[in-house]
């Protein structure tokens, strides 16, 4: 596997300081997250635990720029996003974040080629559709509909209309969460795949904690909190993942 990116504040890509996301309920506060400071830097490879209500998808969702945080703060390189209105926002997930869900999102009237295409004509720089369906192993499945592709293969889909726009940081919520151990590691080399060769900095929610091996890191979430990061001293390629 590749060497481990710098650890040094120069390549911090995302950053949060005392992130925190709280509803309200009736009469009741609901803390979802609960003041989170964390740093991903360039070309890393994060994985992130924890049980549901945990606050790990909140903190996607904020770091994303897909919700709105009620205190604390969050930057990307320079760019201060808690501080962003909507169409800042709107500009920032864009430009550069790429987004896999655990369902695909897939337009069914659409082939790979043309779902992939909606990301390519809005981007700023994107690579070409039939670029990102190759990279993550679909060049011969560019004309078929989500009808007629496996769900490991939809899921490869909705990687390269993410990675199509060349975002810095792609997010990904529990993308193996619907598909069986080995479609999901043919998915978890695309992913890797992508981190390597593009440099984009990965993020990826599991509640699978056999695919901590394949991090750079592990964080762990506990009640809204981040609970423990570990540093993979031998970090292992997606094929040897068995769950």
């Amino acid at each position: 596997m590749p060497n481990e990116p710098a650890d040094d504040a120069r390549t911090q890509l995302l950053r949060t300081d005392k992130l925190t996301k709280t509803y309200a309920m009736g009469s009741t506060t609901v803390v979802a997250l609960d003041a989170v400071d964390f740093a991903a830097h360039a070309g890393e490879f994060i994985v992130i635990l924890g049980p549901s209500g945990s606050g790990k998808s909140t903190f996607l969702n904020l770091v994303g720029g897909l919700d709105m945080a009620t205190s604390g703060q969050a930057w990307f390189r320079d760019q201060q996003i808690t501080g962003l209105g909507d169409a800042a926002l709107t500009r920032y997930r864009r430009n550069s974040v790429g987004f896999v869900f655990q369902f695909y999102n897939l337009v069914p009237s659409l082939t790979a080629r043309e779902n992939v295409k909606l990301v390519t004509e809005i981007a700023k720089t994107p690579m070409r559709a039939e670029e990102a369906l190759d990279m993550v192993g679909l060049a011969d499945r560019m004309d078929h509909f989500p009808a007629q592709l496996s769900g490991g293969e939809q899921q490869r889909v909705a990687i390269a209309r993410a990675i199509a726009k060349r975002p810095d940081l792609l997010l990904c919520d529990e993308p193996t969460g619907a598909l069986d151990s080995k479609t999901g590691i043919v998915v978890l080399e695309a992913l890797t795949k992508v981190n390597a060769e593009m440099g984009t900095t990965t993020l990826v929610i599991t509640h699978n904690a056999a695919i901590r091996t394949i991090a750079h890191r592990v964080v762990s979430f506990a009640d809204g909190r981040i609970a423990s990061i570990e540093r993979n001293a031998d970090r292992q390629a997606a094929a040897s993942v068995r769950w």
